[in-house]
C-alpha cells in the first residue's frame, strides 16, 4: 500500500440526523474514488459501509464504517457515523479522532435536531467542518432560508461554494459560485460538464458570489481592505482566506448536492482535500500520565512515542475481535508489543489492517495521524489508550450517552442461559451505551440501551452471531419497604418433637431511621435474659426478614432494632431457633408500624422544541412529575423534572410520539420516595399474587 505524507492525510467524520444521506454520500465519494465499481445503496449486499446483516435488513446505519481512499493525491480516511438516536455510540467516537466534520444536511428536512447535537459536538472539539445540502433534486428546498437557518443554529456563517440550478423541468446542475461556472451530469457519472452561467439565473447567482466574497474578506482584516477598495478578491487570495476561516472556526463551507444521483459530490471531495486540515494543521493531543496528574502532549510526528486512541470495537464469533484506532504519535507495526495503559497491560499486535467498510487491507505499520484496525486484541476496548511502555499517556475516557431505555432478558432455554453472559460481554465491547446488570433487589439481568430499536437490533445481533435467543419484558419496579412508627412486640419461637426441641424468646423494639441509613442493631439486653452467642443469630434472622420484605416482599430500608429482653432454655435453646423467633416477632411487629412502600425517582432533562414545551409538561404532570425548573437552549427548551420510574419505563416512545422524534431526554436514578397511599394497596396486591405463583 503507498506511504502518505502527513500533509496528504485527511481524517473526516460523516455526521448528521438519520436519512440525511450520510451512508449514501460516502457510497457516491467511494465510487468516485475507484474503491468501489458501482454505487453502493443503502440497505443493499451492495454497500461498502452499511455491510452488517441488521443494517442491510434495518435499511440505515446502527455502526461507524471506516473507508479510506484517495483523491487528488490525498489520502482521506473517511468515518460514516449513524444518525439515529438508537445508535447514538459511535458517533461522538468518531468525532473524538478526526481533524474535521462534514455535516449532511437533507434539503428535504432542514437542520434537524441531531444534526444539532453532532454540531455541538463538533464545536467541543474545536474541529472545523463543511456542510454539504443533499437531496437538492427534491423540490422542498428553500435555499436562502436555510443558509439563515444555519448561521442562526450553528453560529457561523455559510459560504456557499455551488448552488444548485433548476429550469422549469427540475435541478440541472450545480453552479460553481466563485468560478462562475455551472456543472451538469450524467446519471450517476459523478462527473460534471462545465458551461458558462444560465442567464435567467445569472442576478441571483451573482448575489450568492458577493455574499461569499464578503464573507472570506471578513476573516482578515488586510483582504477585507482590498475588497473594500477594489470590490473583489484574486483567486489566491479567496483561497487562503477561505481556508483559514474554516481552520478558526468562523466560516462553514457549504456545498449542494445529490448523493443518490452522484451530483456535486466531486467538489465536496476536492475542496474537503483542499480546505480540511491535515493531522499536521491540529493541536497536539493532551493526555495524562499513569497517575493522572501530570499533563503530557503529543505531536502528530511518526518519531514521537507512540500514542493511539481505540474509537471502536467489532465483536465477530468467527474472526473476533477487530479493533479500530488512530494514532496520533509514532506508530504501531505488525506482529510487534504494544502497551494498553488503560488497562495497564501489554498487547500482542498480529496482522495490521485499513479498512475500506467491509473490507481489510492488510499493512505492515499504521503511522501518526492514521487511522487503521487490528485484530485478537485481549484486553483492549473502546476508549482506552496504546502508548509506549516507556513513556506511557492515557487520553480522556470517550463520553457516551447514558441509556435511556431498560429491558429485563430472560432466557428461553437452559442453553441460552449459559451462553448469554459471554454473547452480551462482547456486544458491550462493541457497543459502549449497552449496559448489562443484575438487579440486586429484583434479581432480574437487565439490559439498557438508546432505545426500544437499540435493544431489538442488540438482540438481533446475540441471536445470529451468538445463537443465543431470548424474551424481553419490562423491568420489574425495585420498590422498598419502610416504616413510619414504633411497637415493641415478642418473637418466640417453641417446638417440641419428643427429643430435643427448640425455643428462642426475643422482645424487641423496632422504630424507623432516617432516610438512607439502612438498618441499625442495637444489643441492650443486660443479666444475660439472653446469652451472647445468640445476639447474632437473632439479628441474621431479622436481616433476612428484611430482604424477603413483610409488606410486598421488597427490601426493607431504614429500619432500627432495639433487642432488649427475652428468655432461653438450657436445652432446647440454639442459634436457629433465636434466628427464627427474631424473624417472627420482626415481621408481626412491622405490620405495626404503619409500613409503607419506597419507589425509585428519576432525574430527568428532557430537550424539546418550544412549540412543544406544552405537550411534554402535561404529560408530565400526568405522570406524578415535580417539574424543578425549565431553562432555553437556543430554539429548544431544557425540562428538569423528577418522576416515578414506574411512569417513564416507555419515556422514549411517549417523548417521540408527542414530539415527532424531536425531542431528546437523559434519566437517572436519583432517590427514594413514598409511593402515595392511593397507589400503594394495588401495588402491594399485586406484588403479593406474583410472590404466590413464583413461590406457590
Amino acid at each position: 500500500m503507498k506511504t502518505y505524507r502527513l500533509q496528504d492525510i485527511r481524517n473526516v467524520a460523516l455526521i448528521g440526523h438519520g436519512a440525511s444521506g450520510k451512508t449514501s454520500l460516502a457510497e457516491a465519494i467511494l465510487f468516485n474514488a475507484g474503491v468501489s465499481d458501482r454505487l453502493g445503496k443503502v440497505g443493499d449486499a451492495s454497500s461498502v459501509m452499511d455491510y452488517n446483516p441488521d443494517e442491510i435488513k434495518h435499511g440505515h446505519s446502527s455502526n461507524a464504517s471506516l473507508a479510506f481512499y484517495e483523491w487528488d493525491s490525498k489520502k482521506i480516511n473517511l468515518l460514516d457515523s449513524p444518525g439515529n438516536d438508537n445508535f447514538i455510540a459511535d458517533t461522538p467516537a468518531c468525532i473524538r479522532v478526526v481533524d474535521s466534520a462534514v455535516i449532511v444536511i437533507s434539503a428535504d428536512d432542514g437542520i434537524q435536531y441531531f444534526t444539532e447535537k453532532t454540531w455541538e459536538w463538533v464545536v467541543d472539539r474545536k474541529i472545523p467542518g463543511m456542510i454539504f445540502i443533499n437531496k437538492i433534486d427534491h423540490e422542498r428546498l428553500d435555499l436562502p432560508s436555510l443558509l439563515q437557518n444555519i448561521k442562526m443554529k450553528f453560529g457561523v456563517s455559510p459560504a456557499l461554494l455551488f448552488a444548485p440550478v433548476f429550469s422549469k423541468d427540475g435541478l440541472v446542475g450545480i453552479a460553481d459560485i466563485m468560478g462562475r461556472k455551472l456543472y451538469t451530469y450524467k446519471t450517476g457519472s459523478g462527473k460534471g460538464s462545465v458551461e458558462d452561467w444560465p442567464g435567467e439565473m445569472k442576478d441571483e447567482l451573482e448575489t450568492y458570489r458577493a455574499e461569499l466574497i464578503e464573507s472570506v474578506a471578513e476573516t482578515d482584516d488586510d483582504l477585507l481592505e482590498n475588497y473594500f477598495e477594489t470590490g473583489e478578491l484574486e483567486e489566491t487570495e479567496f483561497v487562503k482566506g477561505l481556508a483559514n476561516g474554516i481552520k478558526s472556526g468562523s466560516l462553514i463551507p457549504v456545498i449542494c448536492g445529490s448523493a443518490t444521483l452522484n451530483i456535486g459530490v466531486d467538489h465536496l471531495m476536492t475542496a474537503m482535500g483542499d480546505y480540511l486540515p491535515s493531522p499536521l494543521e491540529v493541536p497536539p493531543a493532551i493526555g495524562k500520565d499513569l497517575k493522572g496528574s501530570a499533563e503530557v502532549t503529543r505531536a502528530s510526528d511518526p518519531s514521537e512515542p507512540l500514542s493511539a486512541l481505540v474509537f471502536k470495537t467489532v465483536a465477530d464469533p468467527y474472526a473476533g475481535k477487530l479493533t479500530l484506532f488512530r494514532v496520533f504519535s509514532g506508530s504501531i507495526k505488525a506482529d510487534s508489543a504494544i502497551f494498553n495503559a488503560t488497562q495497564d497491560s501489554s498487547e500482542r499486535v498480529g496482522q495490521l489492517y485499513a479498512m475500506q467498510g467491509k473490507k481489510q487491507v492488510a499493512v505492515s505499520e499504521i503511522s501518526a495521524g492514521d487511522l487503521g484496525a487490528v485484530a485478537k486484541l485481549k484486553v483492549t476496548t473502546t476508549g482506552d489508550t496504546l502508548s509506549d511502555a516507556n513513556e506511557p499517556i492515557i487520553f480522556d475516557a470517550i463520553k457516551f450517552p447514558p441509556p435511556i431505555y431498560s429491558r429485563a432478558v430472560i432466557p428461553k432455554t437452559r442453553a441460552d442461559e449459559e451462553k448469554i453472559s459471554s454473547a452480551l460481554k462482547r456486544l458491550s465491547e462493541e457497543d459502549p451505551t449497552l449496559r448489562v446488570e443484575r438487579n440486586a433487589q429484583t434479581h432480574e439481568l437487565l439490559i439498557s440501551g438508546m432505545g426500544q430499536v437499540h435493544l431489538e437490533v442488540l438482540l438481533e445481533k446475540m441471536n445470529q452471531r451468538f445463537g443465543v435467543d431470548v424474551d424481553v419484558q419490562s423491568p420489574k419496579i425495585p420498590y422498598q419497604e419502610t416504616i413510619r412508627g414504633t411497637t415493641k412486640v415478642q418473637g418466640k419461637y417453641k417446638k417440641q418433637t419428643g427429643g430435643r426441641g427448640q425455643f428462642g424468646d426475643t422482645w424487641i423494639e423496632i422504630s424507623p431511621l432516617p432516610k438512607g441509613k439502612g438498618f441499625e442493631f442495637e444489643n441492650n439486653i443486660v443479666g444475660g435474659a439472653i446469652p451472647k452467642q445468640y445476639i447474632p443469630a437473632v439479628e441474621k434472622g431479622i436481616q433476612e426478614a428484611m430482604a424477603e420484605g413483610v409488606l410486598a416482599h421488597y427490601t426493607m430500608v431504614d429500619v432500627k432494632i432495639s433487642l432488649y429482653d427475652g428468655s432461653f432454655h438450657n436445652v432446647d435453646s440454639s442459634e436457629m431457633a433465636f434466628k427464627i423467633a427474631g424473624s417472627l416477632g420482626f415481621k408481626k411487629g412491622v405490620m405495626e408500624c404503619h409500613p409503607i412502600l419506597l419507589e425509585p425517582i428519576m432525574m430527568m432533562e428532557i430537550i424539546v422544541p418550544v412549540d412543544h414545551v406544552g405537550d411534554v409538561m402535561g404529560d408530565l404532570n400526568s405522570k406524578r412529575g415535580k417539574i424543578l425548573g425549565i431553562e432555553a437552549k437556543g430554539e429548544n427548551q431544557t425540562i428538569k423534572v423528577h418522576v416515578p420510574m414506574a411512569e417513564v419505563q416507555n419515556y422514549a416512545a411517549d417523548l417521540r410520539s408527542m414530539t415527532s422524534g424531536r425531542g431528546v431526554f437523559t434519566v437517572e436514578f436519583d432517590y427514594y420516595d413514598d409511593v402515595p397511599e392511593h397507589l400503594m394497596q394495588k401495588i402491594v396486591d399485586e406484588a403479593r399474587a406474583r410472590y404466590e405463583k413464583e413461590h406457590g
